[in-house]
């Protein structure tokens, strides 16, 4: 039996600590309306060398993990860039690219030299100031004004910011190496340049193929991107610059083919739990307090960095806005997008600081510039991104049937309920059959059975049992509501790809499933049954939460965070439940009252009015027999408004979003913090796969209807 003090000596002893901490720390932080990361930074501060001492950075598992989160960071960087996008507007993302990129660079370096730096050490700060991380993203998408162009073009110079400050940090640190000639200058920048083109070009194939190859095989496909992650830092380090390089380059040559799918997610998810918190806390452990609060007393290194920052990318912005005409709403967004400096800024900054070329004053003055910039840059978004205008947009039907609106009647529409749970049964056929019977169309109850190699073993065949079991209460059900029902017994490898594969046979309009919440840690890896199920069905998803009957509902909820063409689904199912005439509400809450300029609250009092309009007019086109409501709240917290909404609701109709992240750290779903307080019954409608992908603007009807910001 070991002793106490031999069991503190193992490795599994700080992987321990590691995970409590990222399990505690981050919620407790966030519910302060702090940012987690900021909670790693502080954990890794009081559990490091300066604190309890139970954390030490060079130690083997520490160094390993945290060399982990930095490769996983900035590849995840790489992987969340939208290349769609980037290519509509890659002119206009190349300059701002170049402008964002350069001008930093030089007030930067300025700094670096105001400082006593060298020459190689300047260029390098400068090249700290020269990228950005979209951690105002999730504010941009929520509000609908992914669309604009001043945004997407910022989206896209994060393409070119962070290649070239990575490149930077490549020729910086090979000089600091020493024996630097020219000649070997232009040997490294050659065989970057192959390199580079080697892993976006060749790992891009590789990619497209192996996905082709192994089809619904997500298991072998996440382990492909892993390998493709390590394998493009290793080759990065074998031409002697940093992986954090490869890492990124492995990111974007990898992000067409895993587009925005679950082994997306999945991937995303294993570095934004456990790989990249370690990062932070890892970052915090390098804090010296005392040496920490002497820099940042002689203030005016960390005053330089912050106001050299801020400075230098307002005036990238302003140049861009004069270049390609943007308004002052547009130049404001740009610049506050291009401000946070997170994922490549500290990933480079730790590399500069572990080859001894940046001090640790700079490292503590470039910490407080990412706690500066990560608060102030999506504070200024929110304020200013609400009064941006879009492309106008279209809310009339697709003639395929894939970007909202009305779903196209036709002969046989078709509603697949899974069943399996028999309390929760007759209210999912009860309101299966309230759509089926609006659309004239018919029920298709389903029971998969989960496959066995051999077909007579006897838990099989007791499984079969009970899904016919299932079936005939399901047909009696849909006899008494006067539905037409055809039950299906299916007995597939998965749950979810059953459910999946016999919507796709039996053409379903729609699946009508059980609400399950996702538990444990496998259910968040891997996913549950409905993930799988609305990351692979060809049609929408309702996911139901019923605490009555849907025959007795009176009053449903609609909230409505902008009037893009996706927004369309929830009224129309709205509409359809509304044929025994209960309230319907259409809520949008508006969250830019406090903008402080008075020209930009009149432009907000118009838009709120026009929102209004637009709301009645959606509901007069939608829903013309239907009793609808508007209602326009002002609130700082979209949750809390929605839920003091709720209080007087029976349901409440949502739109299933999938999580986003920024700079590799989850960010929470607005969508997910309503479920887990509402006490009402809930309906949240997922979209296909092809629809959350997007729709080319070309393919839209020439009739518009412009989109609210």
């Amino acid at each position: 039996m070991e002793s106490a003090s031999e069991v503190l000596h193992e490795p599994l002893v700080p992987f321990a600590i590691l995970l409590a901490v990222i399990l505690t720390v981050p919620p407790l932080f966030e519910k302060l309306r702090l940012p987690g990361l900021v909670g790693l930074l502080a954990a890794g501060v009081i559990l490091g060398p300066n604190g309890l001492n139970l954390l030490h950075n060079k130690l083997p598992t520490m160094r390993l993990l945290s060399d982990i989160g930095l490769v996983y960071l900035m590849f995840v960087a790489g992987l969340e860039v939208d290349m769609a996008q980037f290519r509509r507007t890659k002119h206009r993302s190349a300059g701002f690219g170049f402008l964002t990129f350069i001008v930093p660079l030089i007030f930067g370096t300025i700094v670096g030299r105001i400082f006593n730096f060298g020459w190689n050490a300047a260029i390098l700060i400068g090249s700290l100031f020269a990228s950005h991380t979209l951690l105002a993203y999730p504010i941009v998408s929520r509000l609908g004004v992914v669309g604009n162009e001043a945004v997407i073009v910022t989206i896209g110079a994060t393409i070119f910011t962070d290649i070239g400050a990575l490149l930077v940090l490549a020729v910086c640190i090979g000089i600091h190496a020493g024996n630097f000639t020219l000649f070997k200058l232009f040997t490294l920048l050659g065989m970057l340049l192959v390199y580079s083109a080697i892993i976006l070009f060749g790992f891009d194939w590789a990619g497209r193929e192996f996905f082709r190859r192994s089809g619904d095989n997500e298991g072998n496909q996440f382990l492909f991107v892993l390998m493709a992650v390590f394998l493009a830092a290793l080759g990065a380090q074998l031409i002697g610059v940093e992986k954090i390089v490869g890492a990124f380059l492995a990111g974007l040559a990898v992000n067409d083919a895993v587009g925005e799918g679950p082994v997306k997610e999945k991937v995303v998810f294993v570095g934004s739990v456990l790989f990249i918190p370690i990062f932070f806390v890892d970052m915090g452990l390098l804090i010296d307090i005392p040496a920490f609060v002497k820099s940042i007393a002689s203030i005016w290194l960390t005053l330089a960095v912050v106001v050299g920052l801020i400075g230098s990318k307002f005036l990238a912005a302003l140049f861009a806005k004069f270049i390609y005409r943007y308004n002052w709403q547009e130049m404001l967004t740009m610049w506050s997008l291009s401000l946070p400096q997170v994922a490549a800024t500290l990933a480079a900054t730790l590399v500069g600081y572990r080859a001894g070329l940046l001090s640790e004053a700079l490292l503590n003055s470039v910490i407080v510039l990412m706690l500066v910039t990560a608060t102030l840059g999506p504070l200024i978004t929110s304020r200013v991104a609400p009064g941006l205008s879009v492309p106008e947009t279209n809310l009339e039907p697709d003639p395929n049937g894939t970007d909202g609106g009305e779903e196209q009647k036709s002969s046989s529409f078709t509603v697949v309920v899974p069943v399996y749970n028999p309390r929760t049964q007759r209210y999912l056929i009860e309101m299966a059959a309230l759509l089926a019977r609006h659309e004239q169309g018919r029920i298709v109850p389903l029971s998969v059975t989960t496959a066995h190699a051999h077909m007579d073993a006897p838990h099989l065949e007791v499984a079969l049992q009970r899904g016919e079991a299932l079936l005939t209460k399901a047909t009696e059900l849909s006899r008494e509501l006067g539905i037409e029902a055809e039950p299906l017994l299916r007995i597939d490898d998965n749950i979810a790809q059953g459910i999946s594969r016999a919507s796709r046979e039996q053409n379903a309009s729609l699946i009508v499933m059980g609400w399950g919440q996702r538990t444990g840690f496998r259910a968040r890896l891997f996913g549950n049954v409905i993930d799988n199920v609305l990351w692979t069905s060809h049609c929408p998803v309702a996911l139901t939460r019923l605490l009555k009957s849907p025959t007795q509902i009176q009053r449903i909820l609609v909230p409505i965070e902008n009037l893009t063409p996706e927004a369309v689904r929830p009224v129309r199912f709205a509409q359809i439940l509304a044929q025994a005439n209960p309230q319907v509400t259409l809520l949008h809450v508006w969250v830019s009252e406090a903008v402080p300029d008075s020209a930009l609250r009149n432009t907000t009092t118009t838009r709120r009015a026009w929102t209004e309009s637009q709301l009645a007019l959606l509901a007069s086109k939608w829903a013309p027999q239907s009793n609808f409501e508007i209602q326009i709240v002002p609130h700082e917290d979209i949750v809390r408004a929605i839920l003091n909404a709720s209080q007087s609701t029976d349901l409440i109709i949502l739109r299933s979003k999938r999580r986003r992240t920024a700079g590799g750290l989850a960010i929470s779903d607005l969508t997910t913090q309503l479920v887990q307080q509402l006490n009402c019954s809930l309906v949240m409608l997922g979209e296909p796969q092809r629809a959350l992908t997007g729709i080319p603007t070309e393919r839209l009807p020439n009739k518009v209807f412009p989109t609210i910001g």
